[in-house]
């Protein structure tokens, strides 16, 4: 499925730009959006959706969001102008402190005062807490972002719905291909975010000096060999491998360019070369901003 995220790490799609950006995107063909309340741009977001189906680019039947349990929810679907989630994740497995929306809405991760407060509450109980809205069919299906194999092995011991999806950083630097083994194992669909690698975090100083995978020889090569960008090697690098991705664009250029991702198939020496290339990078690690947080320890 053609999917765009609203944000990843700190590059929101903008309050400014997110409304045309999302009906732009729906227009190109994209039917996944990913979001998030942690992203601030909601109504936004919603804005752009509602205009897709008023002008009849689709229905609402026709597009899936994802999003970050119930009183939150419903907010959010108001937000987002609609009855239903199709997709509802965990965001990351990460007990923070609540902030009432009414006070500080998104909340991130801080309190008022900068600082990281965690509370103890267990992933059984936030699962459940999910399961409750699908119960309520405020969303269809549930999952898990930013999880390892031994967290989601607890998940389905307890599960009375299983998770449908986990979404994760995924790119050649941080290949993950025992994580990708282990969810195909158990029907568990993978969305790749940062399918770009360091590229997404240049505007914030978090590439950690890594090379660039758009002017890596490797990937120039190949998209050389296909008559193809290299993004579009890097997006079908994940695709022919099973895996959805969600690539964020604010320009309507590269949002279609992306979208032809699927229209070539690399060769099984390329997609090896690629793979290759896996040096364990991981560029969002909560871990950075307190070490409590250390989720991939």
């Amino acid at each position: 499925m053609a999917s765009i995220v609203l944000k990843r790490t700190q590059q929101k799609v903008t309050k400014s730009t997110c409304a045309d950006t999302v009906y732009n995107a729906i227009k190109a063909g994209y039917r996944l959006l990913d979001g998030a309340g942690d992203y601030g741009n909601e109504k936004e977001a919603g804005d752009g959706v509602r205009r897709a189906i008023a002008d009849g680019l689709v229905k609402r039947e026709d597009l899936s969001q994802r999003i970050i349990v119930k009183q939150i929810t419903k907010m959010q679907l108001k937000l987002w102008g609609i009855d239903y989630f199709d997709l509802f994740l965990v965001h990351f497995p990460v007990a923070l402190k609540y902030v009432d929306p009414s006070h500080r809405y998104p909340p991130e991760w801080f309190g008022d005062d900068g600082k990281v407060y965690t509370q103890n509450t267990p992933m059984h109980e936030t699962w459940g807490a999910m399961e409750e809205l699908v119960d309520e069919k405020l969303v269809k299906n549930i999952g898990l972002s930013n999880c390892q194999g031994s967290l989601i092995l607890d998940v389905l011991r307890y599960a009375k719905y299983e998770p449908q999806v986990l979404q994760v950083e995924l790119h050649p630097y941080l290949a993950q291909e025992a994580l990708v083994k282990l969810c195909k194992r158990f029907s568990i669909a993978v969305t790749a975010y940062s399918s770009f690698g360091p590229q997404s975090y240049v505007e914030l100083g978090g590439d950690k000096g890594t090379p660039s995978l758009l002017t890596h020889d490797v990937t120039s090569a190949a998209a050389k060999t296909h008559g193809k960008t290299e993004a579009q090697v890097l997006l079908r690098w994940a695709t022919q491998r099973g895996i959805a991705v969600i690539p964020k664009s604010n320009n309507l250029d590269r949002l279609s360019a992306n979208l032809d991702c699927n229209s070539f198939d690399l060769s099984e020496s390329e997609l090896a070369a690629l793979s290759a290339l896996n040096i364990n990078l991981r560029l969002n690690d909560p871990a950075d901003i307190d070490g409590r947080l250390a989720i991939f320890a």
